[in-house]
């Protein structure tokens, strides 16, 4: 019995130290050397200072400024709420919200149409990019305010599409951060 008890405490000794331990440490080490950028949050720095993530969305509330896809995330874009809401497509809360910001982008872009992206939010409720479609429902708005073209808002706009990983992956897709802060450096306001 006293070998089977010591023979259990060691074990869990040992695979303590190597999984809880030895384990993290190495992967942690290994994707600082190989991936460091990533796995420090993937951070975008301006000025010595980090302004966000690449792979996390953030709220832009100013017209001048393309806006990301509405948030679940708690209030908006809270990454300690992440996650869906999970809302039926027959709730009212849903449908009221999806009302309001039909309502709010027409007004905003009259008889366009708008793309879905800009009035349901993704499944992290943190998602960083829009469609390009959402993109250019967006470039009348963020021009006029600016005081600047509509071709030139959209030079800037064609820089940030990113095409479908490895070629076939996923959808063409526009970081708004990014977008957003090529802008304000190329294309300061006016007004």
């Amino acid at each position: 019995m006293k070998d089977n008890l010591r023979i259990a405490i060691l074990f869990t000794l040992v695979t303590t130290i190597v999984f809880g331990v030895l384990y993290p440490l190495g992967v942690t080490g290994l994707a600082q050397l190989l991936f460091p950028a990533q796995s420090n949050g993937s951070l975008i720095v301006k000025d010595g200072r980090a302004v966000g993530s690449q792979l996390l969305g953030q709220m832009f509330s100013s017209p001048a400024y393309f806006h990301p896809r509405p948030s679940g995330a708690g209030t908006g874009y809270d990454a300690s709420q992440s996650g869906s809401p999970n809302l039926a497509p027959t709730n009212h809360v849903l449908i009221e919200r999806v009302k309001a910001d039909v309502d709010k982008l027409h007004a905003e872009n009259p008889g366009a149409a708008i793309p879905v992206d800009l009035v349901t939010t993704s499944g992290s409720g943190l998602d960083p990019e829009i469609s390009p479609a959402a993109a250019e429902f967006q470039v009348s708005r963020v021009a006029r305010e600016r005081g600047i073209s509509e071709d030139q808002v959209r030079q800037v706009v064609a820089v940030h599409i990113e095409g479908r990983q490895f070629g076939f992956l996923g959808e063409p897709a526009v970081n708004v951060l990014e977008l957003n802060l090529d802008l304000h450096r190329t294309m300061p306001m006016r007004k």
